[in-house]
């Protein structure tokens, strides 16, 4: 389907009239939700606006539409250009016309881009913010007709943001030389700091903010404190998401290596990223993750930003992230398809060791240390918290949620809670009497009474701390220690040993108590080994479940002879609706919700076909 006649583009009753003409024939969608239309509504009127809306919220829309009307071409600018693609090659499957321009496309291709850029051949253009501020991009622009800038991933301008970008903060340009064309700032994450950056070095200062709730209400929130890490990841994917995609995040590359090993030992398809692998071996890799099914990647967080796929199942941490921005950032990359979904962490002391002596040590000036302590702090209220964890994470970015989610571990299975005052005095006590520079290994070996080499040679089997914890087992002692530390009663020197803090004196004395919370049973370990299977959706049961599965393999046959993901030409949500619906001509097909009249040309043939044979098999 050709674009529609591109116009000014004004807010009137007409220019949303074709804004919801657009959304219904050529993404297959019936109405805007969460702002979409104030939004757009905002841009087709000229004005620029910054975005707050969650990942899967459908911020893209927000731009596209208001590219497609206005006159000229939108430019996106997007951080990642490896990704850019893949967004690419989904709205060319929507019949509209997207390109990128990036510095590893062939020269030819580039010249293709810019000669169809200049003749006004294009919708949209993505860019990343480096080729963007050339002096050879920007004249070329100041040649053309723009119909906006969309500048992605906005977080990105802010020091105090969770993935500082410093080319980001040259874009102020943009307000300068394109003065007369509305910007659109977007992120899913921004605390009051940082939305108060973005304003401010993007010159959108007068620029309406509109703020879209916070909640995905698909996905389950899980913190799980303590045990192998590896093998609970292991036991999770195996019991929630066998046989679906998923991202497990580690801190190190070779824990990334470490970890993608482990798990296809153990009957996982998994993959690594993270920036010290060769650039080919991380780009297959991804290729791979973003275009089949049921591949789990292990990864730095230097992968997910801007990744579309949006039928990853859960986002695992085998650490602490930097802060509560960044956990929201990255576990929002699953579930985009509004389908359940799971975030799964797994943390113990080592991490919150490891990040306070990685923030001290750095040579970041006071001000930012003091801010980025503040962050830690908040990310181990939220661990640590026996409430709600939407209510808790919602209020750090200043939304009040007042009622528990019933889908998060607090609200699914209440954590219970013991007076731990006196386990809270042994071990500082223990911590005061080793010097204050000893780790939680050394401390619980000493409290448990343990005769070790490293005992006996600093003699802290003559203390009288010596074997005084014998009434909680190793395990237990560490979760006394973790939550200690993310209290900050107990904070690590440079080299990990554990010292008193502010606070800790009033619960020597006993003049104040402390709570614990207690350990989980430990879940019975999984015996099942072998690759697995992955599960229907869980609104498909029986025969609705069998279908989709006919609909999901017809979907890769199209994928890989188009080289595209299986989500650019349906979402696993179109399938589902297909296999319920069961549309046995063109006109139910077009009902089905992403079916627009573009794929409905392409592909509602051979899907429908797959329904008819399905039908006619069963009588």
């Amino acid at each position: 389907m050709p674009s529609p006649a591109r116009t000014a583009g004004a807010a009137d009753s007409g220019g949303m009239t074709e804004a919801k003409k657009i959304l219904r024939e050529t993404f297959g969608l019936r109405e805007f939700h969460k702002l979409q239309g104030e939004i757009i509504g905002a841009l087709l009127a000229g004005r620029s606006a910054i975005v707050i809306m969650p990942t899967g919220g459908g911020k893209s829309l927000c731009y596209q539409i208001p590219s497609m009307l206005r006159g000229g071409t939108g430019i996106v600018v997007s951080p990642l250009i490896a990704l850019m693609k893949d967004q690419v090659d989904a709205l060319r499957q929507h019949g509209v016309r997207a390109a990128c321009l990036n510095s590893g496309m062939p020269y030819d291709e580039q010249r293709r881009v810019m000669r169809d850029l200049r003749g006004g051949n294009l919708d949209m253009l993505y860019v990343a913010p480096e080729r963007l501020l050339t002096d050879g991009t920007l004249a070329m622009l100041g040649e053309i007709q723009l119909a906006l800038f969309a500048i992605d991933e906005a977080h990105c301008v802010s020091r105090w943001g969770h993935d500082f970008r410093p080319e980001y903060i040259q874009l102020s340009i943009l307000a300068e030389r394109f003065a007369n064309v509305p910007r659109i700032a977007l992120t899913a994450t921004a605390d009051e700091a940082t939305r108060r950056d973005i304003a401010e070095r993007l010159a959108l200062r007068d620029a309406k903010q509109y703020t879209a709730g916070l909640d995905r209400p698909n996905i389950t929130y899980t913190i799980n404190q303590e045990g192998n890490a590896r093998r609970a990841l292991l036991e999770f994917i195996r019991e929630k998401h066998p046989g679906e995609s998923g991202i497990v995040y580690c801190l190190s590359r070779n824990n990334v290596d470490q970890t993608a090993k482990w798990l296809s030992a153990n009957g996982v398809r998994a993959l690594a990223y993270h920036a010290g692998m060769d650039k080919d071996a991380r780009e297959k890799n991804q290729t791979t993750f973003l275009r089949e099914d049921g591949v789990v990647m292990a990864a730095t967080i230097a992968f997910g930003m801007g990744i579309d796929k949006p039928d990853v199942r859960f986002v695992a941490h085998l650490n602490l992230p930097k802060n509560i921005e960044a956990y929201y950032q990255e576990t929002g990359r699953a579930g985009r398809d509004g389908l359940p979904a799971s975030a799964w962490m797994r943390y113990g002391l080592q991490d919150i060791v490891m990040l306070r002596q990685m923030l001290e040590n750095s040579e970041a000036g006071e001000d930012f240390k003091r801010v980025e302590q503040r962050k830690i702090n908040a990310l181990l209220e939220f661990c640590e918290s026996p409430d709600c964890r939407r209510r808790v994470m919602f209020a750090y970015f200043g939304e009040t949620y007042d009622r528990t989610c019933g889908n998060c571990d607090n609200c699914m299975h209440p954590p219970e809670t013991w007076d731990g005052s006196v386990a809270a005095q042994k071990a500082m006590s223990c911590a005061a009497r080793t010097g204050q520079r000893f780790g939680a290994a050394h401390l619980i070996s000493v409290l448990l009474g343990r005769d070790t080499e490293k005992i006996r040679r600093f003699g802290h089997d003559k203390l009288s701390v010596y074997g005084i914890g014998g009434e909680h087992g190793e395990a237990e002692w560490y979760s006394i220690f973790r939550q200690l530390t993310a209290a900050g009663l107990l904070a690590p020197d440079m080299h990990g040993g554990l010292g008193l803090r502010d606070g800790s004196r009033a619960v020597l004395r006993g003049e104040e108590q402390i709570f614990f919370r207690k350990l989980p049973p430990r879940a019975r370990a999984k015996t099942r080994s072998g690759a697995a299977q992955a599960k229907p959706p869980p609104m498909l049961h029986g025969e609705d479940a069998e279908l989709f599965e006919k609909l999901r393999a017809a979907r890769l046959t199209l994928s890989r002879e188009q080289n595209v993901p299986p989500y650019v030409i349906f979402h696993n949500a179109a399938l589902i609706e297909m296999a319920l619906a069961k549309p046995r001509n063109a006109r139910a097909m077009e009902e089905v919700p992403g079916v627009g009249q573009v794929k409905l040309e392409r592909y509602g043939g051979v899907f429908l076909d797959v329904i008819e044979k399905f039908l006619r098999a069963r009588g």
